[in-house]
């Protein structure tokens, strides 16, 4: 593995490489950092250089000014100048969840950075036309509950949010652990009262994405209900863009539940599509 900080506007960014072939940047969901998908860049190492990092205000990338709002701008910079960094020409990009979103942005606004973004189930309210404004309001209620519980409060509502059934886990075997330990606690309450806000906020790029140069593929999970917006969100970027809609193994947190069959389909479909 090798290691390195990027100053960024307003932000220095941790970031991580492991691995051999063609690069493989790996945006991630949640209160995730670069470590996160561990399992999944331990079974990708032999195909790509695998790209990961602590988006600005997680774990080692360090906010400048913790006061200052992050918007959905700043996160595609740091995409944006981290791509520019390390990559010698397009890069592959697995987006999952807000990592996807970030995704769209940078296929949008760099899509000569990109060859091809798997969208994995973007939390993007602007996907969706009239809901958009209904789905903003559940991400408020969500801060709210956060406000008011903390996480006791707002981690089984944001599950219920996104479809993840976590009395049902469905998993792979031998998993490295991942302990809801202070680090995660801090990185989940970035995500909920300042990330959160940047999605609400975010007024979305839709226009640009029929143009890009990028190949934009949107998948989701096959245990995700249908009824919850990350899924519609997926599904309505397919329509935009008149792609089907690729399928990959478990929920929304496939990537962390089933790393080992996610690293087999990635192969497959970067090869294929």
């Amino acid at each position: 593995m090798t290691t390195g900080l990027l100053h960024a506007d307003g932000a220095t960014v941790h970031f991580e490489q492991r691995g051999d072939g063609p690069l493989l940047f790996i945006s991630q969901s949640g209160e995730g950092d670069a470590h996160r998908t561990t399992d999944l860049v331990d079974a990708l190492t032999d195909d790509f250089t695998v790209l990961t990092y602590d988006r600005r205000g997680l774990s080692r990338s360090v906010l400048d000014d913790p006061e200052r709002p992050v918007t959905m701008a700043d996160h595609t910079d740091d995409a944006h100048r981290l791509l520019a960094h390390v990559a010698d020409g397009p890069a592959l990009m697995l987006g999952c969840s807000f990592g996807a979103v970030i995704g769209l942005h940078l296929a949008a606004h760099h899509g000569e950075q990109l060859d091809t973004l798997i969208a994995h189930e973007p939390v993007a309210p602007w996907l969706l036309d009239s809901e958009a404004d209904a789905h903003r309001r559940e991400l408020a209620e969500l801060q709210a509950l956060f406000a008011a519980g903390g996480l006791t409060a707002a981690l089984p509502a944001i599950a219920a949010s996104l479809g993840i059934d976590s009395a049902n886990a469905d998993t792979e075997p031998d998993l490295t652990p991942q302990p809801m330990d202070e680090r995660r606690r801090t990185n989940f309450a970035h995500f909920i009262t300042t990330e959160f806000t940047a999605l609400r906020a975010d007024p979305g790029c839709r226009d640009y994405l029929t143009t890009t140069t990028t190949r934009i593929l949107p998948a989701t999970g096959r245990t995700t209900p249908a009824t919850v917006f990350d899924y519609q969100a997926a599904h309505r970027l397919g329509a935009v863009l008149d792609r089907p809609v690729l399928t990959f193994p478990g929920g929304h947190n496939g990537n962390t539940t089933h790393p080992r069959a996610w690293a087999s389909q990635l192969r497959t479909t970067l090869r294929t599509h």
